[in-house]
């Protein structure tokens, strides 16, 4: 993996260690005063990682088919946990990564799975030819 795949791996490899240690600290310490918001930002943390590891293994197809599948997962949370936030914002009421589409962090929530699933587009695993069987 080189350039743009290498910064991805980066960037999400942060998202996994920023999330995981704000939902340790949100679950032990603050967990009543928002059970879902922060149950969702343990849910992060795990696609983070795996989305991470499957990225830095895409090279392989059953981990190229994990990423794709994490990756869509993710934006698929941060839509439906950002229109919540919209549209019912008392279920939110502490600011979480995904709420309102991830406002308090550059939208990068928004952007980084978009932005995973075009590289994973662009950047497909080769394919195993597989030896042509001699004519008896």
């Amino acid at each position: 993996m080189t350039g743009i795949g290498r910064v991805l791996v980066i960037v999400y490899a942060v998202m996994a260690l920023a999330a995981t240690g704000r939902s340790f600290v949100q679950i032990v310490r603050r967990f009543e005063e928002a059970p879902l918001a922060y149950s969702l930002s343990a849910v992060a943390a795990v696609v983070y990682v795996l989305a991470t590891l499957a990225l830095v293994l895409s090279r392989h197809r059953g981990w190229y088919t994990v990423a794709w599948i994490a990756i869509v997962f993710e934006l698929t949370g941060v839509l439906v946990v950002g229109l919540l936030s919209i549209l019912l914002p008392a279920l939110f009421q502490h600011e979480t990564v995904w709420s309102l589409f991830g406002r308090g962090y550059l939208f990068i929530p928004l952007v980084l799975p978009v932005f995973g699933i075009w590289w994973l587009r662009t950047h497909r695993p080769a394919r195993a030819e597989r030896p042509v069987e001699a004519a008896a």
